[in-house]
């Protein structure tokens, strides 16, 4: 499996790190790591996360942030895509 970043999501995740290191940019670092790490963990994982709110989802709660990646698995192309980062408060879909 691979992982691929939809720009939707690399443009969600940059928006809250960028949020977030206005304040505190050491905690912005820490936070984009976690979020690294754990959707890292899909490549070996794809079903790790819950099922998701939309219809062909899958959302991953990232551990020790107020994150959820929304991700959708696509085996006949052995792939996984990063849809969105969402703050846990965000509506979704």
């Amino acid at each position: 499996m691979i992982l691929v970043w939809l720009p939707k999501a690399v443009e969600n995740r940059d928006a809250q790190l960028d949020y977030i290191a206005q304040d505190n940019p050491n905690a912005a670092i820490e936070q984009g790591d976690l979020i690294a790490h754990h959707v890292g963990q899909l490549i070996d994982y794809p079903e790790l996360g819950r099922p998701g709110r939309k219809q062909g989802t899958r959302e991953l709660v990232i551990g020790g942030t107020p994150f959820i990646a929304v991700y959708r698995v696509k085996p006949k192309a052995k792939r996984i895509e990063l849809l969105r980062i969402l703050h846990g408060s965000q509506q979704w879909p």
